[in-house]
């Protein structure tokens, strides 16, 4: 079924129109009425509709109920990664979007090859912005993934370290695992940080162990800095259970056709 995001839906609405990329993208499709579409708010929230008029430029919509998405993991994920050349981190800003990271969080530290200025980052947020969007559309998403810049290490550690579980995957860490980590209870918020080609400094390390992040090992391999962030966000989802088929896909009533 397509599915189209309109971040102005509003919940309770019984009407919704398709415009400008969205309707376009229904005229692709070659959208008729009577035919059923999902329409979601970029939030979390779902809404089943079906095509009452098409028009040039505009698809008008009934909507016939609403529901939380089941694509949206229960755990929150926050993707934090330190500044790497401009496909690596577009790299993991699709694929993080696609396995559902709920935001993806850019940030200096010593060992940046590259550390945009302030006018080149406004343009590429924007641009990372769009890759998220385009990103949770095509997985099926029920919430775009919000992709912000912090100014220092600093401000991205104490933000981090906010979370339930906070994790700082570190390559030369030899006692604690990313597994001892999952291991220790529930939580609802797992923060990833994670660093640079040129990984992080032992300051930058020690300043994270001081505001109790979790100083943790992916295993015995040295992994891309566009590798470290993705293994670790999948341990978590797998270990919440998120990648799990919902009770739907198991008795067919939701699976793909």
């Amino acid at each position: 079924m397509p599915k189209f995001f309109v971040p102005e839906a509003a919940l309770g609405a019984r009407f919704l129109v398709l415009t400008g990329e969205n309707a376009a993208h229904a005229k692709v499709l070659r959208l008729k009425a009577g035919e059923c579409v999902t329409v979601c708010d970029a939030k979390g929230t779902d809404f089943q509709c079906t095509v009452s008029d098409v028009a040039p430029g505009q698809i008008s919509l009934v909507v016939q109920c609403e529901e939380p998405s089941r694509a949206e993991p229960a755990v929150f994920c926050s993707v934090y990664m330190a500044f790497a050349k401009a496909e690596k981190l577009e790299h993991v800003i699709q694929k993080a979007t696609e396995l559902g990271a709920g935001e993806i969080v850019a940030f200096p530290s010593s060992r940046c090859v590259a550390k945009p200025d302030d006018k080149a980052l406004s343009k590429k947020l924007e641009r990372w912005q769009k890759i998220a969007a385009s990103a949770a559309e095509q997985s099926g998403r029920g919430r775009i993934p919000q992709v912000r810049a912090l100014g220092s290490f600093r401000e991205a550690v104490l933000e981090a370290s906010g979370c339930d579980l906070a994790l700082f995957p570190y390559e030369n860490e030899k006692t604690l695992s990313l597994r001892d980590c999952l291991n220790t209870g529930t939580y609802r918020s797992v923060s990833i940080m994670t660093g640079p080609e040129g990984g992080f400094s032992e300051e930058e390390v020690a300043l994270a162990a001081e505001n109790n992040m979790k100083i943790c090992s992916l295993g015995p391999r040295i992994l891309r800095c566009e590798t470290a962030p993705l293994c670790a966000l999948t341990a978590v989802l797998y270990a919440s259970g998120a990648l799990d088929r919902s009770a739907d896909e198991k008795d067919g009533s939701h699976g793909k056709e």
